[in-house]
């Protein structure tokens, strides 16, 4: 085990050093790190787009381990790094502490650090045994946003091999010589804020990290350097006194009032279809998980991969296949949920049926050579950018990892807010990043989509409601949408239901609440139904 993972961060070094740290999202030459959240251990719950069984062919025995040059530990270090891999950085350590591990897990959670972008530097040797890298890095934290650093990764050659030459100071700058860093929360009062009508917010309307004063208070925050009390990042400044959002209050009532009495922690989203403002954001979740929280988005990512197979040539009519089960070649096997071999259907039908088989085959067949990752990053938004919304996809090394994304599991990974904008993409032909109105700042460049895929994508999501996974949940006239079942390593799945109806495109996110079809759609029904 500890040769294959060897293997695959050389592999993953390799990448970076041609192409920058970050290899797993779409920014050149940066690597990101987003530590998505978990929940409950619950049992295991079928659904047609929950995500697959896999099987996997015996794999030969790895070839020897290769001696490593200082830049290439570096690289890998970096990899370890960007996926959270935290042992695998420990074993890169000449003389890691006993807790380098829970150092950095304290870290993060101390400091409520989302996610963290790398870019490395030139390596500098100082000598036959000596090296070091400088990078730069910023971490996104929530409550505060972007918070940029300067450090630099030590390294020394230990008995013939290049290793990490670990220190505090190498997480941030601010730990040298014992010092500390924290978060510091200051209750102040503040006037409330106003939905697009004017209006006060409806009562426990569950938007209370997402606008400030609902209730009279709010809370400052600081991340302040110890002992020199130094502030390296505050909060924003106050909104002015009966600042108007883009909430509407009818809206942000039906979403609030539909997670009523529900166990599970969850979420909804709405934004408008024709301004991308957000209409709407009930959220449960906690650390605004609606907007950048960082979750695999089960089969309501094959929107996503049905778009790109329709820029192939495939149309929503085209026949496919459904087996019950398809194994790639020397690879995984993909089982749909049901076990039910449908046969050869169109397209639409098994979009509408959420045919795990399929998305995998015709992934394997047509969507190789990265296209998956460029039509979710350059169309969808599945990239580092600017804007509200978190969501991200990796280049696929092998066919195995490229039909695992084909069902949105194994790199695929996205907020609420992000496959709300999907839905709008669609409902609209234009994807867009959503906003809340703030003033000034970069927006991410709308992106036009092509019209035979849009098109082809609006009849499969209508298809969905009207005789697929959501046909029997109750939304009302009009609405089309996707369900997803997203997987969760010792845990119940998450639901998922996105779509749109009219001027609202929406998500709704039910976290371990097993199926879509059974947790999260219903939920979007209520909604809809109560505007």
């Amino acid at each position: 085990m500890a040769n294959r993972r060897l293997v695959a961060l050389l592999a993953a070094a390799g990448a970076i050093v041609a192409f920058g740290v970050y290899g797993l999202a779409c920014a050149p030459g940066a690597a990101v790190v987003g530590r998505p959240e978990a929940g409950p251990s619950e049992a295991q719950e079928e659904e047609p787009e929950s995500a697959a069984t896999v099987a996997r062919t015996p794999s030969p025995s790895p070839s020897p381990t290769p001696t490593l040059g200082a830049r290439e530990v570096a690289a890998a270090y970096f990899a370890a790094w960007q996926v959270g891999d935290l042992a695998a950085m420990a074993g890169m350590v000449t003389d890691a502490p006993g807790d380098f591990v829970e150092r950095h897990r304290r870290f993060d959670a101390d400091l409520r650090v989302r996610s963290l972008l790398i870019t490395p530097g030139a390596l500098r040797e100082n000598g036959p045994d000596s090296a070091e890298m400088p990078f730069e890095g910023v971490r996104e934290v929530d409550g505060l946003g972007r918070w940029p650093f300067s450090s630099v990764l030590r390294l020394g050659r230990r008995t013939g091999a290049w290793k990490v030459v670990w220190a505090p100071e190498t997480m941030h700058p601010s730990l040298a010589g014992g010092g500390g860093l924290k978060i510091v929360e200051t209750p102040v009062r503040r006037p409330a804020t106003l939905t697009m009508e004017g209006t006060p917010f409806p009562r426990d309307s569950r938007a209370g990290d997402y606008v400030t004063g609902l209730d009279g208070m709010a809370v400052d925050l600081a991340l302040e350097e110890e002992p020199s009390g130094k502030v390296l990042l505050q909060s924003p400044a106050p909104t002015p006194a009966t600042r108007r959002t883009t909430i509407s209050q009818p809206v942000q009532a039906a979403a609030a009032r539909a997670l009523d009495g529900l166990a599970r922690r969850a979420a909804i989203v709405a934004v408008d279809v024709g301004s991308r403002e957000v209409r709407a954001v009930a959220d449960t979740l906690g650390g605004k998980g609606a907007f950048n929280g960082l979750y695999p988005p089960g089969s309501t990512f094959k929107t996503v991969t049905a778009a790109a197979l329709l820029r192939t040539g495939l149309t929503a009519d085209s026949p496919v296949a459904c087996p019950a089960t398809y194994t790639l070649p020397n690879g995984r096997t993909f089982t749909n949920a049901d076990a039910t071999d449908h046969g050869t259907v169109s397209l639409a039908a098994a979009f509408a049926l959420s045919c795990n088989t399929t998305f995998a085959q015709q992934a394997y067949e047509r969507l190789q050579g990265d296209l998956l990752r460029a039509e979710a990053a350059g169309r969808f938004g599945f990239r580092v950018k600017p804007g509200l919304s978190s969501c991200r996809i990796a280049p696929a090394p092998d066919a195995d990892a490229l039909g695992a994304d084909a069902i949105g599991q194994n790199s695929v990974q996205a907020s609420p807010l992000c496959m709300a904008e999907v839905a709008a993409a669609v409902a609209s032909g234009v994807w867009r990043p959503a906003s809340m109105g703030e003033p000034g700042g970069e927006a991410a460049p709308e992106v036009p989509l092509d019209e035979g895929m849009v098109a082809g994508l609006r009849a499969m999501m209508r298809a969905v409601v009207t005789e697929g996974t959501a046909a029997r949940v109750g939304l009302p006239p009009g609405t089309a949408g996707k369900t997803g079942t997203a997987e969760v390593a010792g845990q119940q799945s998450h639901g998922w239901f996105i779509g749109y109806r009219g001027t609202l495109a929406f998500a709704v996110f039910v976290q371990n609440g097993g199926s879509g079809a059974s947790s999260a759609a219903p939920i979007a029904a209520k909604f809809l139904k109560a505007l």
